[in-house]
């Protein structure tokens, strides 16, 4: 468990199962167990730091509960917070994905480029591929910075948006 928790606090990022059983000599199933039992100990003792899973990853993070302090002390500053229009976006991708931009602007029915671009900045979402049409339209899918922002372990955890599937039709 030290070993795994050292890794963790080093890489200052998220460290793939594999990695962790490589580095701690034991099997992945072993380090699923390890990793859910450092989580469940540092929650319980109420720590400073949490260890988080995210798709068949884990990563050590600072307790949101410190969030104001830990600003405070290194007098960083908040981000922005997203714009209705960014979460709008940011919806679709992450319900539709990969989609293209044109996609996400028949949905909401205006231009979303700057968006796009800027959720890209953000490291939100990135491209994935390219559509195999005519004129080879960037995809679009979420990140791994999408699931931890949105305290997410896995994509299947979004709750459902039957809306979504309304409004779009069955255009795919």
């Amino acid at each position: 468990m030290r070993i795994v928790e050292a890794i963790l606090f080093s890489a200052g990022d998220s460290v793939p199962v594999g990695r962790l059983a490589i580095g701690a000599g034991c099997e992945e199933d072993k380090i699923r167990e390890i990793c859910e039992e450092l989580r469940d100990q540092l929650d319980y003792e109420r720590r400073g730091v949490r260890i988080i899973r995210i798709q068949d990853s884990y990563r050590m993070v600072s307790a949101s509960e410190h969030a104001q302090s830990i600003y405070k002390a290194l007098e960083t500053r908040k981000p922005p917070s997203l714009t209705q229009t960014a979460l709008e976006v940011l919806a679709i991708v992450a319900y539709k994905q990969p989609v293209t931009r044109a996609y996400i602007e028949q949905v909401r029915g205006v231009d979303s480029s700057y968006t796009v671009g800027s959720l890209v900045d953000k490291g939100l979402i990135r491209e994935a591929g390219r559509l195999d049409v005519p004129g080879r339209p960037i995809l679009y899918e979420t990140t791994e910075e999408f699931l931890r922002v949105f305290d997410l372990s896995e994509l299947h955890e979004l709750p459902p948006l039957p809306e979504l599937d309304e409004e779009a039709g069955d255009g795919d």
